[in-house]
């Protein structure tokens, strides 16, 4: 026997809340709205995947924020295999990837082909970063994952961070019994993550906050690995300037480094397997902050440019931000069935397209 409607909103506090199926109001937007049938909520509502996490919980933040994106996040690698109706789906209309498609994964910085630009146009780009998200495998992702786990997780990683040399050598800093001094310095440098939003709120990931998450960062600064934020790792490169193929060649050593001492989560069909899916595949996002004041003045175009190249334009603090002074920031657009090198790639080849107009205007 089907279960009842349940209208979804912030009215429902729990997946205990969840009694029949959550009924989207018109002008929902969701891809949960969309792909969430009957039919799959009925073959779904009661099943958990191999880490124990609930299908309800993987839908919550959907169901509870009516402005979600995607409103799915997964609780475990299993979860995409256990929930595949709904996943596919997902994953098909976001990504264009389909279920027999497969994903390549290359970090081979040796075959990105981005010449320095020249004196006048590297002057137009204020500073370039490149991250990716990771989980490590056996271990479920951040709405499943219990304090004990979470504790391991960082504990592996600060191993594998505790043997960089060289330019990557550096210090890991604890969130929890933080003093302020650290603290401080920390926000003053943006290297500081907060607790998650009210999305990752709804999904779990919030749990026990701030234990079991930590920074490590290099001592030149231009490296940065944040533990058990959205997912376990997110590995971040950066610096001033226009040098792409540096920022790009010092992330893939540090990723592969780590990779050596503690795997990630991967397959070949979904790549690296992160709780969002629309970060699945390559989890990379590549993008500088430039100087386009002319272009910027021309929107139709901006935007053309933007997507012959599959970059995506949003303001200096990100999506739905404006910009200041002219600056933008500029990044990939793809991330599941390319490869990191292609993504960074996308990335260059739209800023240099960008540049020459700018500099024709």
């Amino acid at each position: 026997m089907s279960t009842p409607n349940v209208p979804c909103g912030l009215h429902l506090n729990s997946i205990d809340d969840l009694t029949g199926y959550p009924v989207f109001p018109e002008g929902t937007k969701s891809l949960l709205s969309k792909f969430n049938t009957r039919e799959i909520w009925e073959k779904y509502k009661d099943k958990r995947d191999a880490y124990n996490v609930p299908y309800k919980l993987c839908i919550f933040s959907g169901v509870k924020n009516l402005d979600s994106g995607i409103g799915v996040y997964a609780g475990s690698h299993d979860s995409y295999k256990v929930f595949s109706d709904l996943m596919d789906q997902i994953i098909a209309y976001y990504h264009k990837h389909k279920p027999e498609d497969k994903h390549v994964s290359d970090m081979d910085a040796s075959k990105l082909r981005c010449p320095p630009l020249m004196s006048d146009e590297a002057a137009m780009i204020v500073s370039t970063r490149i991250r990716v998200g990771r989980n490590l495998e056996g271990y479920p992702l951040a709405p499943g994952v219990t304090k004990e786990q979470r504790h391991e997780i960082m504990e592996k990683v600060v191993r594998a961070c505790s043997t960089f040399v060289g330019d990557l050598k550096g210090t890991f800093y604890a969130l929890e019994g933080m003093d302020e001094k650290t603290k401080n310095q920390l926000i003053a440098d943006h290297f500081l993550f907060k607790e998650g939003d009210r999305f990752l709120e709804a999904c779990g990931c919030n749990r026990d906050w701030p234990s079991g998450r930590g920074i490590f960062h290099n001592a030149d600064k231009t490296f940065l690995v944040w533990v058990n934020e959205e997912d376990q790792l997110r590995i971040i490169s950066m610096q001033k300037g226009a040098d792409i193929l540096a920022v790009f060649e010092r992330l893939s050593r540090a990723a592969n480094h780590i990779e050596s001492v503690a795997k990630f989560s991967h397959d070949e069909h979904l790549g690296y397997i992160t709780s969002c899916p629309t970060n699945l595949g390559t989890a990379l996002r590549a993008s500088v902050h430039i100087k386009l004041p002319k272009l910027a003045k021309r929107k139709d175009e901006f935007q053309a440019i933007a997507d012959k190249y599959y970059v995506q334009i949003r303001g200096i603090h990100g999506e739905h931000s404006g910009s200041v002074g002219g600056v933008y920031d500029i990044s990939n657009k793809r991330r599941l069935g390319r490869s990191e090198v292609q993504l960074v790639q996308d990335m260059y080849n739209g800023i240099k397209a960008m540049i020459t107009r700018e500099k024709e205007l």
